[in-house]
């Protein structure tokens, strides 16, 4: 049997210190100056030390980088497509010895720096990210550089450390023994960022078993979305584990890739490419990768002037390409086939993912099986249960005196008639007084009131709980900021409680607005400080013309309507005049 793919440039490359070697430069480190590392630097650099980047030994020089980035070379002719650099906010001394730290103080590796110069980030857009538009998402992603650049070379200390998924951070050593032990002299790389479904399934076992070959799922991993806890990243994880057994014994392996991706098309396919032959690949698999709209095919991402070139690049890389095709379930054949291949007239089905999301959403329709695995949506549930399962937030906006808190309370405990779950109570003045004690009525500081709500009510949601918010939150732009917070956790349902100026100053409850209009209360909203309507809220109530227990029926219609409520109907038949016993139809 043929031998494993050699590594990119022959030989896998080794830049970990060892024995007395690495007793002696942890010595050193301790007198060297520092550079602590961002989750992008640290990517790259764990790349660097365990070989993947091979047969790079560290960030690139200038003449490195400048050949990268005009004619994807490097300075010795070979082929490199993205440029793998430091960036740092100052110019750094050439010959500087510098200690590479994470955000913990752990030192990783010691950079002995080569050269260092401005960045042009304007020609790099243009070149490797193809725009230097302030809103291309490669300007944007230089942009979050810093203004020089640093190359040289890396000595390694230790590895970043990884407590989440252990087993699963196999280095490029590690699988290559792995693939041997198995016999494996060829073997297929496919590296998704999203869950995979049935389709992505279907295909990789089919190319895995045309090209005779293993089967790698390579699962990239950004280090920013793992150090804030994002939970969608260990939901994906354990969807690719859950999927892992379906494949023929022995045929699949799943290794997590630290790969911090750029928006750079086809020279990212590229570069992920040579990575993965480091890792032992010889077949690399384009596209196919579920994302939150269609699934992005292989074939949908090439434009025509593009082919000829990729498989140019791909032959100087070495490694075999397959271009993931628009794959449509079959009903009459029970399969997955690619839809070029079929009759016009085939019956065919396809589960958008913005099917399979509103599915998982409210539940009215199951996920069929030939669409996905029902342990990878288990899982999905886990992290997305049903609406009527999921935390949500009223938040009351609305003038003093308009009636918010009087509201709150009614649907407070309607809720809690209604539903059996806990319900959270923000009112403004309360979350003041124990939270916000200290700032002043400035528009800062009452921005600064609203945001820390909008946390609070965010961490409930989050936990599958009920808040209900009562602010004023005079400001489009903070009030919108609180939405983004809670609607990734959960509903947010915006209630804007549009009572007249002239009614609300009627009531006048604390005596606030005559003590505006005199002057004593300064920026006080509605008076001498503005209220921003908004423009779409979920529900728009006039408590001047509105009874409250209609007004509370509104919120709970839309509540219900959205799917959030789900009602325990366990109250007295009389309640609504003998209507539905829980004033609602069954949700």
């Amino acid at each position: 049997m043929s031998e494993l793919i050699s590594p990119y440039g022959g030989e896998l490359v080794n830049t970990m210190a060892e024995d007395t070697c690495r007793e002696a430069l942890l010595r050193e480190a301790a007198l060297l100056p520092s550079l602590t590392l961002n989750p992008r630097q640290l990517c790259d650099l764990e790349l660097l030390l365990n070989g993947a980047l091979s047969p790079l030994r560290g960030f690139m020089g200038r003449a490195d980088y400048m050949g990268v980035v005009t004619d994807m070379r490097l300075a010795d002719g070979a082929f490199w497509p993205m440029p793998i650099v430091l960036d740092v906010a100052e110019e750094l001394a050439p010959g500087s010895r510098i200690v590479l730290r994470d955000t913990s103080g752990n030192a990783l590796a010691v950079l002995t720096v080569s050269e260092s110069w401005p960045a042009d980030k304007s020609q790099e857009a243009r070149q490797v990210y193809g725009s230097d538009q302030a809103d291309h998402p490669g300007m944007v992603f230089l942009n979050s550089l810093g203004s020089h650049y640093a190359g040289g070379s890396v000595e390694g200390l230790n590895l970043p450390y990884h407590t989440d998924f252990t087993a699963l951070r196999l280095t490029p050593g590690a699988l290559r023994e792995r693939f041997a032990r198995a016999g494996r002299s060829r073997v297929v790389a496919f590296q998704p960022h999203h869950v995979m479904h049935r389709a992505q399934f279907e295909f990789t076992r089919h190319t895995a078993a045309e090209n005779d070959a293993g089967l790698l799922i390579q699962a990239i991993t950004d280090d920013a979305e793992i150090t804030t806890g994002t939970p969608q990243y260990f939901t994906r994880v354990r969807c690719y584990q859950a999927l892992l057994p379906y494949y023929p014994e022995g045929l699949a392996e799943l290794s997590l890739l630290p790969l911090a991706s750029r928006p750079a098309g086809i020279r990212a396919v590229l570069w992920q490419a040579i990575v993965a032959r480091n890792y032992g690949c010889s077949h690399f698999i384009i596209g196919g990768d579920a994302g939150s709209g269609e699934i992005r095919r292989g074939c949908d991402a090439l434009a025509p002037r593009q082919i000829q070139p990729l498989a140019e690049h791909f032959t100087a890389i070495g490694v075999e390409a397959a271009t993931f095709p628009r794959m449509v379930y079959v009903p009459d054949l029970a399969q997955y086939l690619p839809e070029e291949y079929l009759p016009a007239d085939q019956a065919t089905l396809v589960l958008s993912s913005q099917d399979l999301r509103q599915r998982l959403d409210d539940g009215r329709e199951d996920i069929p099986p030939w669409a996905s695995f029902p342990e990878v949506v288990a899982e999905l549930h886990k992290l997305r249960p049903l609406r009527q399962q999921r935390g949500f937030t009223v938040f009351f906006t609305g003038l003093s005196g308009s009636g918010k808190t009087t509201l709150s309370q009614a649907l407070d405990l309607k809720l809690m008639e209604l539903t059996g779950r806990p319900v959270t109570l923000l009112d403004s003045d309360v979350v003041r007084t124990l939270l916000s004690s200290g700032p002043s009525f400035s528009k800062a500081d009452r921005d600064l009131n609203v945001r820390r709500i909008g946390f609070i009510a965010s961490e409930i949601t989050r936990h599958g709980g009920i808040a209900i918010c009562a602010p004023i939150a005079p400001y489009r732009d903070t009030r919108q900021a609180v939405r983004d917070m809670i609607s990734a956790w959960g509903g947010f349902f915006e209630v804007h409680v549009s009572t007249p100026l002239e009614i609300c100053e009627a009531r006048d409850p604390k005596g606030l607005y005559a003590k505006a209009r005199a002057g004593i209360v300064k920026e006080f909203t509605g008076v001498s400080d503005p209220y921003e309507k908004p423009h779409a809220p979920e529900v728009s109530i006039n408590t001047g013309n509105t009874h409250i227990a209609e007004a509370v029926e509104q919120v709970i219609s839309v509540l219900r309507a959205e799917g959030y409520l789900r009602v325990c109907c366990s109250a007295s038949a009389e309640y609504n005049h003998g209507e539905d016993p829980c004033g609602l139809s069954a949700a």
